[in-house]
């Protein structure tokens, strides 16, 4: 079956002849909308970012911003995808098209030089333009209006200089944590994006968050004997992968996409999971609250709106959010890789996974999941299916992520504490570790060192010298293995000062 098609800027267009492996980058570049372009092939830049029309948190329908040099393009057969070229409203014939308002304002406010990177802020900052939810306030934090044409403010509205990291109109600059830009400077993109105002009532992107999304295709792409495969359900992927050995389970494809990128991976069968309807609920039970394994971390981050709080510390320091838009918790665990960043914290929190196959489901604490560098109890045929989050929390909790950048990197060391302090004295506690052995692991001597003793500075460095010895840190390119020992040790300090600090505040 070859008749898979995209809707891109509003025309339908077959997917083929491209093949199997074909990013959708590479397929819009063919198609001639070059705006879309290449500029890490690692999801790191942001020059390819496209919007997709996604079930929405909010409203049916959310304008999605992701990286096109990650996704197959295979993986959005039926869905719908507008480009920075698809912003624009076109013009009568021999007439220019009309700007949008976020394309104008990066114009007026000089956002853009070579403009290698600007469709790919274009698209990111459309995605946040049309978050619901994002209203305007005023410096003072109350909401009002913003002057200006169009509906906007001029940039000496800027923020709120408590939280530069938002703009009076609501923006969230961490929307564009994932695009980077080497000629203009991030001030006036900065301007740009605190400038826009609402949409407006008859704004066609904005009427249709209001419509459902396209359901998602089952799809069987075939080409050059490569074939991309998305079941309709969990059932039908399970069987997939008992017929098919050979089968690459694929979610967000935030790390698969890197491998077909820069290390030319070919698979002879790639098995989309990231719509499977079974692996996409949340759920708050009495004594749980269970993430299935293909929710992104976004609506993960949106739905569960700060209950879970080591996960909403989590989510702002997890790559940027074009990466969270599509990566998943099943994923990031899927890979076992021992620095990723939901392990720490995950483990922190003592959860479990839900293991399914063909055969049936099984329950495995994440402290008994991994075995090895990139291995895991995991079995042929075998899928996560979701996360469980025991409740209720510790009180106290914490997630330290050590890097040479503040935000979109990958960590040197990361360490997740899950604390239950009575009293002055430490009753329980968890601590969740990466990067600093062959897997993910937790602290045992140190949460040995801590439980039953009193919340005290003698306490605290006891337990701080045990931590600095807790797992086997390695000297590489991102760290040394003194510095890793150094920094558990001050993780915990820094926690103590933390606490302490609240207390007296």
């Amino acid at each position: 079956m070859t008749d898979a098609t995209i809707t891109v800027n509003g025309q339908e267009a077959p997917i083929a002849p491209a093949a199997a492996h074909t990013t959708a980058l590479d397929f819009l570049r063919e198609r001639g909308l070059t705006g879309t372009k290449e500029g890490c092939a690692e999801g790191e830049c942001g020059a390819c970012a496209v919007l997709v029309a996604r079930p929405g948190v909010h409203r049916p329908t959310d304008w999605v911003a992701v990286n096109a040099c990650l996704v197959p393009v295979a993986a959005l057969d039926g869905q719908e995808v507008v480009t920075a070229e698809g912003l624009a409203t076109p013009g009568a014939p021999g007439t220019p098209p009309t700007l949008h308002p976020v394309q104008e304002e990066m114009a007026v406010r000089g956002g853009s030089q070579c403009g290698y990177c600007t469709p790919g802020f274009i698209c990111s900052m459309a995605s946040e333009y049309y978050r619901p939810g994002r209203c305007a306030h005023d410096a003072a934090g109350g909401s009002g209006d913003v002057a200006g044409s169009g509906g906007t403010a001029g940039p000496e509205a800027a923020a709120d200089p408590h939280d530069p990291e938002h703009g009076p109109n609501g923006f969230d600059l961490h929307a564009l944590s994932g695009n980077l830009c080497r000629c203009t400077g991030y001030r006036p993109i900065r301007d740009a994006a605190f400038a826009v105002g609402e949409p407006a009532e008859d704004d066609p992107f904005a009427l249709r968050r209001d419509q459902a999304p396209p359901e998602p295709a089952r799809t069987r792409y075939t080409r050059d004997g490569a074939t991309f495969l998305r079941p309709g359900t969990l059932a039908e992927a399970l069987r997939l992968l008992r017929e098919r050995p050979d089968a690459v389970p694929v979610a967000g494809s935030t790390d698969f996409g890197v491998e077909v990128n820069i290390r030319s991976r070919r698979e002879r069968c790639v098995v989309a999971l990231d719509r499977l309807p079974e692996l996409r609920e949340l759920r708050r039970e009495s004594d749980h609250v269970e993430i299935g394994a293909a929710v992104t971390l976004t609506e993960i981050e949106r739905r569960l709106d700060g209950d879970v709080p080591l996960l909403a510390q989590l989510f702002p320091q997890f790559a940027s959010r074009l990466i969270r838009n599509s990566a998943t918790l099943g994923g990031n665990l899927g890979t076992g890789s021992p620095i990723g960043d939901s392990p720490p914290v995950l483990l922190a929190l003592e959860a479990s996974l839900v293991l399914a196959d063909a055969d049936g489901e099984r329950v495995v604490p994440l402290a008994e999941y991994f075995t090895g560098y990139r291995q895991s109890v995991r079995r042929p045929g075998e899928l996560i299916r979701a996360v469980r989050v025991p409740l209720p929390q510790a009180p106290v909790t914490a997630f330290h992520k050590i890097a040479k950048r503040r935000f979109d990197d990958i960590s040197s060391v990361a360490v997740a504490f899950a604390l239950d302090i009575e009293g002055d004295v430490v009753r329980k506690a968890r601590i969740g570790l990466g990067g600093v052995a062959a897997t993910p692991l937790r602290a045992l001597a140190t949460e040995a060192a801590l439980e039953g003793r009193p919340w005290t500075p003698e306490t605290v460095e006891a337990a701080a010298r045990e931590l600095r010895g807790e797992g086997t840190p390695m000297d590489d390119h991102r760290a040394s293995a003194l510095y890793r020992s150094a920094m558990l040790g001050q993780s915990l300090l820094k926690l103590y000062t933390q606490t302490t600090e609240a207390v007296s505040s």
